[in-house]
Formats: structure tokens, C-alpha cells, sequence
């Protein structure tokens, strides 16, 4: 994880973190790093989730952007997954989306797109790092008619929905779904998108006011969802994150059904229709047991990465894979989309609903999730990678391990988004696996002197 930019961006606390400082260096500094082959006068793609902050950022993104000599091209509130895809589409020279995903309004963020549409690369955003915090006097300004322009596109929402729509094949007339928006992006596509392919479309948290985004809503709360498609008689839930590329469903009974199991009912899908790259899945570490189990019953191989989708992008370009993602519902399609897609993957797993003639509850059975434990510990930037060397809590671990063997795993590792550590274990018995979390996470409090 590089100084400025974690697993997904550079992220903050907006003004006082992310400074409108940064945002301006930052839109300098890719300006010049990702355009710097190109002979055209540049052109960069500007998205925005809906939190108050975004618009602040916006401003100082494209001061900075132009300050360069390229234009800025405002797409206005869309998701994150709409800039990736316009970017390409438009033969744009790099995107930027603002938003800080699944977190609370006061946080912020930059994800950056190349002009491919893809996450940038580790090494390019060290460029881009050492271009801000070690070498600023390399970033030459325009001046006079040098300086690059500002322009709205106001077709971006209508662009990224016909291009979800000519991912899927299926009409969806019959299903009644339940959509949870977040407050955030999806609120500006979910209604028409899927009222378009043919669903009876039900919609909770689709009205940001700036200050709501995931408050008590979306994929990260999913208890409003999950009681409102029992109480309207849904067939299905789907609930994005505030920037909409994560995806997590709720069954017709109000249960649950997390990223690894959409993951497993889109693979067995493909595998059954000769779809499935080289009959693999690409998963993280974080992903269930039970996943494995699935894959292993079904012909699938499984692929894990590091967490976070730009990691998982890297192992599925890397064996040409068409599936992949992460329990939080990161999914990417790698056929239709270059980086994970809460609305893409919502739609992926309605068609598969709609031509099963099953019910959801019936689908999400195809995997068993083994009983999982996590308990966050917040920490102090001093802390940062300090935990692993301290033996007590590297003993714990250890003794923990051994007393699961093959039955569970324990995982234990620093959130790449927020100033975190997961403790993560996974076993047959509950009462065992989460009274072993609780004796780690208070042992790293213990000797993180907290």
C-alpha cells in the first residue's frame, strides 16, 4: 500500500484529510503521468457518488486537471463502474471517480482509471505518488490558451445504462425486486435500469441529500432489506454501496446471500453453459470455506487473490478468467466490465433467477457457508504493521491454528481502506471460532495499548 493511495484510492476524512489541497495535486499529478505519451490535447472523465464533500473535490480535481493543460469532462453523479466504462468507450485518456464507496459521508476518496477503463497498477500510482510528495517541482503549469477546459457530458447515466442492458439477455418481466440504493450513485440508474429490463422494481434509500449516503442503508446495513422484501412479497433484494460497484441480494425469505454466494451462483451458471474461462473462479482470501467446497463438488477451480477487486483483476488478466470478486460483493465480469459492478452483477444474477424458474433461496443453496467470525479493531497510524512482529499476539494465532487444523482458518490482516485490523476466523462450531476472535482482537488492544 503505497503513502497516498490504499487498495482502492486515495481516502480520507473530506476537507481535513483529502484536502482540497491534495485533490488538486492529485488531479495535476495523473494528469501528467497518465497522458504523458499522448500528442492530443488530454481529456479526463470526472464521476462523482452523491455525498456533499463530492462537489468540493470536483472543483479542485478539475482545477488541477487543467492547470496542466487537460480538459476535464464532468459525468456528474454516476457510479464508479460508469466511469470505468465511459472512459473507454469514449476514447477518453483517464477517468477519475470521487467517492469513498461503502464509507460514512465524512470520508472521501480518488480512484483513478486508465485510459483502458482498468484500476491503475501499484507502480503507476507510485509514480504519481512520488510525482506529489517527492518531486513537485517537476509539474510544469499552463498558462494563456494552454490551459485545459471544463465540459459536462450530459448523457453519461443513459450511456452506462444501455450498455448494462446489452449485457443481458434475459427479460426480467415477472420478478418483483427490491432495490436499496444507498442514497449514493444507483439512485441516479437503478430505477430505470431494471424497470427497462422488464422487473416490477420496488426502491428504499434512492433519495440522497448529501448527508445519507450509507447511513443505516445499502450493502453495508442490510436489516432494512431484508425486512422490506418479506413485508412486500419480493422474489429478490439487491442493495448497492454508496459509488454502486458492490452488490450483495437478499432471498424471498429475507435471508442474506453475500458476495461469495452470488460469485458461486454466476460460475456454476456459466460452467453449465460452457462460459466459464478455463472452468475458474477468482476469489480472495477472505472468501468463505464453503466456497471451495462448491468449486470443488463442481468442476470449478479457484483462483485466490489478495484482497481488494484491483487485485483480483490482476489474477484474472493474468489466467484469462471471466469471474471474480469478493464477499463484500465485488464482482467483476470480466466479459462485459473492466472493474467490479453492483448493478451489472445485480442483473447477471436476476437473468440466471428469471431462467432458473427457481426460487432465490433455491440458488443461494448451491453453497454452503461455513460459520464465520469478524471483529474489527481500530488503530492508530502508529500501530501500522506493528501487530505482526509483536510474538503474544503471533503466539495466539498460532495456537489457534493448530486447534482448528484442517476444519477452520484464521485470518488476520490490515483493512487497505480504513485504520483497521480484521481478525477474521472461520470453523465448524461458532462458539469456538468466536470466543478464539474475541481472545486475539483483545489481545491486539492489549498490546497496541488501547
Amino acid at each position: 500500500m503505497g503513502r497516498l493511495f490504499g487498495t482502492d484510492g486515495a481516502r480520507g476524512v473530506a476537507i481535513t484529510e483529502l484536502t482540497c489541497e491534495l485533490a488538486m495535486q492529485i488531479g495535476r499529478a495523473a494528469a501528467l503521468v497518465l497522458t504523458k505519451k499522448v500528442s492530443h490535447k488530454p481529456q479526463i472523465l470526472i464521476g462523482k457518488d452523491t455525498r456533499i464533500s463530492s462537489d468540493i473535490l470536483e472543483a479542485a480535481l478539475c482545477a488541477g486537471i487543467c492547470s496542466v493543460g487537460a480538459d476535464a469532462i464532468i459525468l456528474g453523479v454516476v457510479p464508479t463502474p460508469a466511469v470505468a466504462y465511459l472512459v473507454k468507450e469514449k476514447n477518453a485518456d483517464a477517468g477519475i471517480m470521487i467517492s469513498a464507496s461503502h464509507n460514512s459521508v465524512e470520508f472521501n476518496g480518488i480512484k483513478l482509471f486508465a485510459s483502458t477503463g482498468y484500476k491503475l497498477s501499484d507502480e503507476i500510482e507510485e509514480e504519481i505518488e512520488r510525482l506529489i510528495l517527492d518531486n513537485p517541482e517537476e509539474i510544469t503549469l499552463k498558462s494563456h490558451t494552454e490551459v485545459g477546459k471544463i465540459t459536462y457530458c450530459e448523457t453519461a447515466v443513459e450511456e452506462y445504462i444501455e450498455h448494462i442492458k446489452d449485457s443481458i439477455d434475459t427479460d426480467l418481466s415477472g420478478l418483483r425486486i427490491a432495490l436499496d440504493c444507498a442514497n449514493g450513485s444507483s439512485a441516479a440508474t437503478a430505477k430505470q435500469l431494471f424497470e427497462e429490463l422488464g422487473a416490477d422494481v420496488l426502491l428504499i434509500s434512492d433519495e440522497p441529500d448529501g448527508t445519507n449516503i450509507n447511513k443505516d442503508c445499502g450493502s453495508t446495513h442490510m436489516e432494512n432489506l431484508m425486512e422490506f422484501v418479506v413485508e412486500n412479497s419480493c422474489d429478490c433484494g439487491l442493495a448497492f454501496d454508496g459509488d454502486a460497484d458492490r452488490c450483495l441480494a437478499v432471498d424471498e425469505k429475507g435471508e442474506l446471500i453475500d458476495g461469495d454466494k452470488l460469485i458461486a451462483i454466476c460460475a456454476k451458471s456459466y460452467k453449465e453453459q460452457g462460459r466459464l474461462k478455463n472452468d475458474a473462479a477468482v476469489v480472495t482470501v477472505m472468501t468463505n470455506l464453503g466456497f471451495s467446497y462448491f468449486a470443488k463438488e463442481n468442476g470449478i477451480k479457484t483462483v485466490t487473490a489478495s484482497v481488494g477487486d484491483r487485485y483480483v483483476l490482476e489474477k484474472m488478466l493474468d489466467g484469462g478468467y471471466n469471474i471474480g470478486g469478493e464477499q463484500s460483493g465485488h464482482i467483476i465480469f470480466l466479459d462485459d466490465a473492466t472493474t467490479g459492478d453492483g448493478q451489472l452483477s445485480g442483473a447477471k444474477v436476476l437473468e440466471i433467477l428469471k431462467n432458473s424458474g427457481m426460487k432465490m433461496s433455491e440458488l443461494a443453496d448451491v453453497m454452503y457457508k461455513f460459520p464465520q467470525v469478524m471483529i474489527n479493531v481500530r488503530i492508530t497510524p502508529r500501530d501500522k504493521e506493528v501487530w505482526k512482529n509483536d510474538s503474544e499476539i503471533t503466539s495466539l494465532i498460532e495456537k489457534h491454528e493448530e486447534t482448528l487444523g484442517d476444519s477452520g482458518r484464521i485470518l488476520v490482516r490490515e483493512s487497505g481502506t480504513e485504520p483497521l485490523i480484521r481478525v477474521m476466523i472461520e470453523g465448524k462450531e461458532f462458539s469456538q471460532i468466536n470466543a478464539m476472535a474475541v481472545e486475539i482482537a483483545d489481545k491486539i488492544k492489549e498490546r497496541s495499548g488501547r
